[in-house]
């Protein structure tokens, strides 16, 4: 791979990848577009809006740790579900020495990325940053204003969009499934029920929403190591209501007849079902419908906070932020090494600031209680 285009997409052809590409033309980053199917990537690519000025390559690479990513510094991986295809891009990223990000949904991969790489990307002063994306990143945003109030140690978190999961979300939303998943309680992992869920109130509307655990979320990941946090929920999902009662109709079948079957069979059984609801590639966001809500509650024993962000379009506030951490990694050295968030390797503040000049994200809106 050539070392004058820096950054790595890898997996374009994909909803999120192709955002990915669009927003790295907007920041004049030149990056390589690389998968596995090279004329794939090449139709992909052509009808990227606005790539005629953008500077990138196209790469045809096997999904290996020795064929992936040589002479690049930054690797922004679409591929999942990642806790079957992450670890040979993981590798691939730290031989090479890139830094790592991706968009996964699964608590479980980012368990697995801390625990067998964090210290080794660390060591070579890399960022080993899974999850940076909308439904993750801009929550973890609001709680970190909540945060910047001393004293509060609890966090009950629940991000909801408006709109459809592409093709690879929903591979993503069945493969966790099958995992376990954790809240945070006193500083400990704690498990999730599998048929968890919940009737929740909606910042900005009078009907309440239903909100599943979600895998658990990545926010309970990123903030078990932060001393100001002992507790920490994080609940979601679509406004649609009849896909949340899907998933939960889905998730008595898991846990009633998938769970019984052999792994290899798990998941070709979830992937089909998977298929059978999301085959296609949604349409393109419209900023009018496809609407985000992050709401945070954090409280302690004298105070509490409410931040809410309202915003629009999730995948391409998912686009931004990948494009942007690449942007800010090839010009200057993350706040932490290793295993980090968006927020601990960026700073939360600033990428309010990156999505809100993109449009994507209003102002928070803060109440105190204190």
């Amino acid at each position: 791979m050539s070392s004058k285009k820096p950054v790595v997409i890898y997996g374009v052809t994909g909803y999120t990848g192709r955002l990915v590409a669009e927003y790295l033309r907007e920041y004049r980053v030149p990056f390589i577009a690389a998968g596995r199917d090279g004329k794939r990537v090449k139709e992909v690519m052509d009808k990227v809006p606005g790539i005629e000025n953008a500077e990138y390559e196209i790469a045809e690479v096997e999904h290996s740790t020795e064929a992936l990513f040589k002479g690049a510094k930054v690797v922004c991986n679409m591929v999942g579900p990642f806790m079957k295809y992450g670890p040979e891009a993981v590798e691939a990223s730290l031989a090479a020495g890139c830094h790592y990000t991706d968009t996964n949904g699964e608590q479980n991969w980012m368990m697995h990325a801390e625990e067998t790489w964090g210290e080794k990307f660390a060591a070579k002063g890399l960022l080993l940053s899974p999850g940076i994306a909308q439904m993750y990143t801009t929550g973890e945003i609001a709680a970190n204003i909540c945060l910047e109030t001393p004293g509060l140690d609890t966090l009950d978190i629940l991000v909801l969009w408006k709109g459809f999961p592409t093709y690879a979300s929903t591979q993503t939303i069945f493969s966790i499934l099958t995992a376990d998943f954790f809240h945070l309680e006193q500083n400990q992992y704690v498990q999730w029920s599998p048929f968890a869920k919940a009737e929740v109130q909606v910042p900005g509307q009078h009907a309440v929403a239903m909100a599943l655990p979600w895998g658990g979320t990545a926010h309970p990941v990123w903030f078990k190591n932060d001393p100001r946090v002992a507790n920490c929920k994080a609940m979601g999902g679509v406004f649609e209501r009849s896909v949340m009662e899907g998933v939960v109709q889905i998730t008595t079948v898991v846990e009633e007849q998938i769970k019984k079957m052999p792994k290899a069979q798990q998941e070709k059984a979830l992937s089909d079902m998977a298929a059978s609801l999301q085959a296609g590639m949604p349409p393109r966001e419209n900023p009018r419908i496809n609407t985000t809500v992050d709401s945070v509650h954090a409280s302690g024993p004298l105070g509490r906070v409410h931040c809410v962000i309202h915003g629009t379009c999730n995948y391409k506030q998912t686009g931004l932020l990948q494009a942007y951490a690449a942007y800010h990694l090839l010009q200057a050295a993350p706040r932490r090494v290793g295993f980090a968030s968006g927020c601990q390797a960026f700073g939360h503040r600033e990428l309010l600031g990156v999505v809100q000049s993109f449009g994507l994200s209003g102002k928070p809106i803060v109440t105190s209680y204190t």
